[in-house]
């Protein structure tokens, strides 16, 4: 928010220098990021009366002027075609400075001197776009009552200081000069002098009786007040206003249009200005936009609407976008001689919306966004015609419209003196609070013994007893609250179950040579197609984002694999050979689309690898590792048939009979879908699983007392059969005596039949009570024998 000095001082009187100004505006919550001082180098330029214009005698395009500035006569040459006897222009003497730091003295024109020079907009450093269109090209006219002599920086408000204070999103009351002027007056505990508001209304017309005001969305528009001006003039505005808002960071458009704009500096309402002539059926009707509707801005672009957004309309047509522009149709121009003036209360979101959709921003869409106060619509109305009045622009008609579906009232907020002294540690008297909070605009009132504090609708941000808290002590001064230590029992701080063993999966795996990624929530749809994922897959019930980034992040992920074989072809594509990698993230699952209620949010362990030293089983020993040191033991991989996975290679991971996994090769159709050449092992786990299974605590057993006896056992089964079940049976049958069970041979070859393999293991014989004869292994050994034949139809081999 740009804030100029002089016109800030029209409101409260300030004397101080610049540098503690914003020093304190600062420490009392104002922030200043900026300063910009402007006509700072202009010296010496006065206003003159020209007296007499020659021509030169040696130049056709040059004229003698001579200039009257207040204690003498100067003689001037000038090539100015703009200027005319009595005009009253700016002029630089001899040594002068003008805009940029050049510096003015006496020459010579083809043998005549000229002891000054007559200045243009540019030349004072004064925007001329507000001006006429003479005056553009040539020497900048004054008004007729300028003081001949008086110094140009004064008369035109040249040098002047400007901040720019950052103004944060919950206070818009402060994107105004009055609502800095609010906060100065607290801040230095001085008076705000608010403009008085009186208008003549001399139209004879009541505005009631000459147009209808009409709000069909409510739950966007909660007021509209509408005035009517008669007997338009249109002309620029006064100089003195332009360079106000020339100093604000606006240009001068008319006198009509400068009015709406420095009203809305001031008070912080965006006011706009219809040509009531061109409403048709002299009626304003807030509505949605509907379907296939455009309109053409003021910026002359055609925009198409649709019914989430807030138009202004007439009975027929759109004319305008609700808080963000005007349209095309309704514009005032020169043969305006009737205007319809808009002050209004739109909805924030509604306005962000549109201006985002349709790429469209201004300092009125900027201002509504962040919420503004309905009870402003009125006082910015009137504002507007005093200044109309007070320029001669226009005849204000009698009365106004106001619809206003529902009122807004101040909050009520009881006021504890000692609880404010005891949150900030001072001794605030509380009287002193009272003047502090009644200097910010928030009256205090006495009701059954109690105080309270009545909040005005323009600080929404204000809305329990901690908000009096920080504003008590942001003005007072955060700088002079006394110092203290923390009080408080110290406790020692523990790192809970879960996070502790999430830490220890990630040492594991950063320990077997893996590093870790992380990728996105956010995917496309077209992931569920590459992995080639059924059309009735759970998986497919994504949740989709309202407002995307882009089409790449419009959902949330279900599955962390398509993240990793995203990850693993970029590192393919940079010539990485051997990839290690791991995630740990959250899938997003919805109980019903659309969504009703929150989603569960389940946390996933997915593992990548991908190289020449890759396979299935190097994937099942960085689990088994896992598990091993998570003190997981009741685990089983079991043969399964996925989608995304190679049919022979892929394994389901169970845990008590519990699905927690799918660890595998990724189908080559998919590898294919991701331009990945390589093979790429991929597991993913259910990480809330993990967490809960995993064992903390540490049990230890005694040294085996007895020695250990083994065997080995080789059979020749089907190829499809898992060796994980002829190991279970094994172990059953064994009973306490079978110590460890251990593959440690597949072979199939010439020797085997097709379709079959030879599984060879090694028993590990143990009693904890004695040792067994050979006699007891040979017996059990012989049991499991003829079990496992026959169980699974195998052959043993010796």
């Amino acid at each position: 928010m740009l804030v100029s000095l002089k016109w800030l001082k029209d409101y409260v009187n300030i004397d101080d220098e610049i540098s503690s100004f914003t020093e304190r505006m600062t420490m009392s919550g104002s922030n200043v990021e900026g300063i910009e001082r402007l006509g700072k180098d202009i010296d010496k330029i006065v206003i003159g009366r020209i007296e007499k214009i020659e021509r030169h005698p040696d130049a056709d395009k040059l004229l003698i002027v001579q200039v009257d500035i207040g204690d003498r006569l100067i003689q001037v040459v000038t090539a100015a075609a703009n200027i005319k006897e009595k005009d009253l222009v700016p002029v630089a003497m001899d040594g002068a400075v003008i805009h940029g730091g050049k510096q003015i003295s006496t020459v010579k024109f083809k043998g005549v001197n000229s002891s000054g020079m007559l200045c243009s907009a540019a030349e004072l450093g004064f925007d001329d776009h507000g001006l006429p269109e003479d005056m553009k090209k040539g020497i900048m006219i004054l008004p007729q009552d300028a003081p001949v002599g008086k110094n140009i920086k004064e008369f035109l408000e040249l040098e002047d200081t400007v901040i720019d204070f950052e103004i944060t999103p919950n206070r818009p009351d402060c994107l105004s000069i009055i609502g800095i002027a609010r906060e100065t007056a607290a801040t230095y505990r001085i008076d705000l002098n608010m403009p008085e508001i009186i208008l003549k209304e001399e139209a004879d017309e009541n505005a009631r009786d000459m147009a209808k005001i009409t709000i069909e969305a409510p739950d966007l528009c909660k007021r509209y007040v509408a005035r009517i001006i008669k007997d338009v003039r249109i002309e620029p505005s006064p100089l003195w206003m332009q360079r106000r808002l020339q100093a604000c960071g606006i240009r001068s458009i008319n006198n009509i249009v400068d009015i709406t704009n420095y009203v809305m500096l001031e008070l912080g309402q965006p006011l706009h200005a219809f040509d009531y002539d061109k409403l048709e059926g002299h009626s304003i009707i807030v509505r949605r936009g509907r379907d296939s509707e455009g309109i053409v801005t003021l910026d002359g672009v055609y925009r198409l609407l649709s019914d989430d957004m807030l138009v202004i309309a007439d009975e027929n047509k759109p004319v305008g976008i609700a808080g963000i522009m005007g349209g095309e149709e309704s514009e005032i121009n020169s043969s305006t001689k009737c205007i319809l003036l808009e002050s209004a209360n739109f909805v924030g979101p509604c306005i962000r919306r549109t201006s985002r959709k349709l790429g469209l921003r201004s300092e009125a869409a900027m201002r509504f966004e962040k919420g503004l106060d309905p009870e402003l619509c009125k006082t910015a109305a009137d504002r507007a015609c005093q200044l109309i009045e007070k320029l001669g622009a226009g005849k204000v008609a009698k009365g106004y419209i106001d619809v206003y579906p529902e009122r807004v009232n101040p909050r009520k907020i009881v006021l504890k003196p000692d609880k404010i002294n005891h949150a900030l540690g001072t001794e605030i008297p509380k009287d002193e609070m009272v003047d502090i909070l009644e200097r910010l605009g928030i009256r205090i009132e006495k009701d059954a013994g109690c105080s309270f504090a009545i909040i005005p609708t323009f600080r929404a941000d204000i809305a329990r007893e901690a908000d009096l808290v920080e504003e008590v002590g942001r003005i007072y001064g955060y700088d002079r609250l006394p110092s203290t230590l923390p009080k408080g029992d110290a406790t020692r701080g523990k790192i809970e179950t879960p996070i502790r063993v999430s830490c220890t999966i990630k040492q594991i795996l950063a320990d077997l040579g893996y590093s870790e990624v992380y990728t996105y929530s956010f995917v496309s749809p077209r992931v569920f197609d590459r992995m080639n994922v059924p059309a009735d897959s759970p998986l497919r019930r994504a949740i989709a984002l309202m407002n995307p980034l882009s089409e790449e992040q419009s959902i949330m992920r279900t599955t962390l694999i398509p993240n990793m074989l995203d990850v693993v072809a970029y590192n393919l594509n940079q010539k990485i050979e051997e990839i290690r990698l791991y995630e740990t993230g959250t899938v997003y699952i919805p109980k019903e689309l659309p969504l009703r209620e929150l989603p569960c949010e389940k946390k996933k362990l997915t593992i990548g690898l991908c190289g020449k030293q890759a396979d299935f089983y190097e994937l099942k020993k960085t689990i088994e590792t896992l598990f091993a040191v998570l003190k997981i033991r009741l685990y089983e991989f079991a043969q399964y048939r996925h989608f995304a996975f190679h049919p022979g290679r892929c394994a389901l991971v169970l845990m008590d009979g519990e699905e927690i996994g799918i660890a595998g090769e990724i189908h080559p159709d998919v590898m294919e879908n991701y331009d990945i050449n390589s093979r790429v092992y991929i597991c993913e786990l259910d990480m809330d699983i993990l967490l809960k299974k995993a064992s903390t605590d540490i049990k230890f057993t005694d040294l085996p007392r007895y020695p250990a006896s083994s065997r080995d056992l080789a059979i020749v089964v089907e190829e499809r059969l898992p060796a994980g079940n002829i190991i279970r049976t094994i172990t059953d049958i064994g009973n306490d005596l079978v110590e460890k069970v251990e593959l440690f041979d597949i072979y199939t070859g010439d020797q085997i039949k097709k379709g079959f393999k030879s599984l060879a293991f090694s028993l590990t014989y143990r009693a904890k009570d004695r040792t067994l004869t050979d006699e007891e292994i040979n017996q059990v050994n012989n049991r499991i024998r003829e079990k496992v034949a026959k169980e699974f139809n195998g052959v043993l081999r010796e």
